[in-house]
């Protein structure tokens, strides 16, 4: 029996379905990586609670900011004559108990809560990222006496501390972001230190540190830099938390002294009233309270969900 070289030969594909089949299945993988940047913004915008949040949060914004533009009142001088005036043509939100217009109130009011809340938070963030950078970094017994500190501050009741700073100090937007910032970066350096434990025992940075790579090099662009999911979703939480901080000192009398306004001290002003009839005094400005922390925390969860790379597209 005599064979041919072609019973030997490779079989050619059968037709086009085959060998578009094996493209199809490597295609995955000879397709580019996509930028991290581009799938947090991919896994943010699929969420729609956060899309809402993030909306609801730039409408509370330009009301606090924009609106004082279009409705303009005078936050400086009381007006007795009007005190207490359901809403009206006049007064959209009615008039507290000194004849402040509430509605312009309200913006006047945003704005400090949301600055002061948006500056600790940024402060808080700052300085737990660094104590729990270096606390983790170094580890032993620099790490032991740090986070002993924090468990020892942890332990203390914050408000009791928060109220007792804001009846010793001079009450000012200064002051008052200080004050609520105290306590607020101890939740980010804890968090901040476990993920430089983790981090630390990469190859990357034991590869810095055998080149010589000293611990600062290291801290600040490997360390701090991959833990940036981490660090944002916290801010962002400090944020709410901070608005909750300064409407709680408000609603028992250590917030902005008068003129100024904040939502908390409005609130405590209002409940006074709230067997009189007076409603136009706590629903407005409860309802911003509590929508702009929800806002929040729905933002603060999608970014979480954003920077957990198992949700990320490849």
């Amino acid at each position: 029996m005599s064979l041919s070289l072609e019973q030997f030969a490779e079989p050619e594909p059968n037709g086009e379905g085959e060998g578009e089949g094996e493209v199809a299945a490597l295609s995955p993988l000879l397709r580019p990586p996509r930028k991290r940047g581009a799938n947090v913004i991919s896994v943010f915008l699929e969420n729609k609670l956060a899309l809402v949040g993030a909306v609801v949060l730039a409408l509370i914004a330009l009301f606090c900011y924009l609106g004082p533009v279009f409705y303009h009142t005078n936050q400086v001088a009381t007006n007795l004559a009007v005190s207490g005036e359901a809403p009206s043509a006049s007064h959209w939100l009615g008039t507290d108990n000194v004849g402040y217009d509430e509605l312009g109130r309200l913006m006047v009011g945003g704005q400090s809560s949301i600055e002061i809340g948006f500056a600790a938070a940024a402060l808080a963030g700052l300085f737990g990222v660094l104590w729990g950078a270096i606390s983790g970094f170094f580890g032993g017994i620099v790490d032991s006496l740090m986070m002993r500190v924090v468990d020892a501050l942890l332990a203390i009741p914050a408000l009791f501390v928060l109220l007792l700073m804001a009846a010793l100090i001079r009450v000012n937007t200064l002051n008052l972001t200080l004050v609520v910032a105290f306590f607020a970066w101890l939740v980010p350096a804890r968090l901040i230190r476990g993920e430089t434990l983790s981090l630390r025992a990469r190859e990357y940075i034991q590869a810095v540190r055998g080149m010589g790579g000293g611990a600062t090099r290291s801290i600040f662009v490997h360390v701090i830099p991959n833990a940036i999911g981490t660090i944002v979703v916290n801010i962002t939480f400090q944020v709410a938390d901070a608005i909750l901080v300064l409407a709680a000192l408000g609603y028992l009398g250590f917030g902005l002294p008068p003129p100024a306004a904040n939502w908390g001290a409005m609130l405590s002003q209002g409940v006074g009233y709230l067997y009189s009839g007076y409603w136009w005094l706590i629903y407005p400005v409860g309802g911003l309270i509590i929508v702009t922390v929800m806002s929040l925390n729905l933002i603060g969860d999608a970014l979480r969900d954003a920077f957990d790379v198992r949700l990320q597209r490849r």
